[in-house]
């Protein structure tokens, strides 16, 4: 790993990563998991990005909270919080020769997978099955499948650019529990997803931001227009750009429904800086995300 994204991980939202390990936050306190603890003495600020029990003393930034919490190595934590977070670690991209000092993303290399996407029994049960995404969105989407040498299975997920340029590849674990859970190519370009959905748009029509690509494709089950930001802690100087320019080029109408944690609400706000008139969509109760919500209005099979 290199010492940037070692650096980015440390800069994530630390009562961000204590609710993704299951802690309640509740006024910059919740229980110290590190001592039989009832009275919430682990206290978080986020000016500093840190947290401090005052009782035990434990104390530390993101890392040492997901290294103490889940008894992991400083290397097992960091791949833990990419893996939640969706960020690119340098270990994770293929380290061949011929592409060892390669920066740029080789479409030519991974196009032919997209043009007739095959899906393995594990991603049909993943996407029809736990997921219920409507055939026609993985169709759209191009979504397609392969297994590795060790006979792992991966869902591949290709991003494309609005004119339909494949600039890069998430390929999803589909054991669950397994890490990595994610990786991406050499180069790949894994910003906003489904851009092609924009050339669809009508000025004044409604356009659903989602947080990653699981959500999108209930979004689009769901029969509404949909793009996805990467996750809470992704959203890029030009991603935003993007997204102040269709709003004030096609004015249209944006909504969201922010998952229901820290991170979602979070990404919320960034969203609204850039654009105000964001519509927040509440979950239901017992629903974290869009996609929980969209599997409990459909019947059951």
């Amino acid at each position: 790993m290199e010492k940037y994204e070692i650096q980015k991980l440390r800069d994530l939202p630390i009562e961000g990563v204590a609710e993704r390990l299951g802690l309640r936050v509740v006024r910059h306190k919740s229980l110290c998991p590190f001592h039989d603890d009832h009275h919430a003495s682990l206290s978080f600020s986020v000016r500093r990005n840190s947290f401090r029990c005052f009782v035990c003393g434990s104390s530390g930034g993101t890392i040492d909270l997901v290294m103490r919490h889940l008894s992991l190595g400083f290397r097992e934590a960091c791949k833990w919080l990419a893996d939640e977070n969706c960020i690119i670690l340098t270990e994770y991209q293929p380290q061949t020769s011929d592409i060892s000092h390669q920066t740029l993303f080789d479409a030519s290399r991974y196009e032919r997978y997209f043009e007739r996407p095959w899906l393995s029994p594990e991603a049909r049960r993943f996407l029809f099955e736990e997921r219920r995404i409507d055939p026609r969105v993985v169709r759209w989407c191009r979504l397609t499948s392969w297994k590795d040498r060790s006979g792992i299975p991966w869902l591949q997920t290709p991003y494309f650019d609005r004119q339909g340029k494949l600039i890069g590849i998430q390929n999803r674990n589909l054991i669950k529990g397994a890490m990595p859970r994610f990786r991406f190519p050499v180069g790949s370009q894994c910003g906003i997803y489904n851009l092609p959905v924009l050339n669809l748009l009508r000025p004044g029509e409604d356009l659903y931001i989602t947080e990653g690509c699981s959500d999108c494709w209930a979004m689009l089950s769901a029969g509404h227009k949909a793009i996805a930001i990467p996750s809470a802690t992704l959203l890029t100087k030009k991603d935003a750009e993007l997204l102040t320019s269709l709003a004030s080029s096609l004015s249209l109408t944006f909504h969201m429904y922010p998952d229901r944690d820290a991170p979602g609400e979070r990404l919320f706000l960034q969203l609204q800086q850039v654009l105000p008139s964001l519509v927040h969509h509440q979950l239901p109760p017992g629903c974290k995300d869009f996609g929980e919500y969209y599997l409990s209005t459909i019947a059951p099979r």
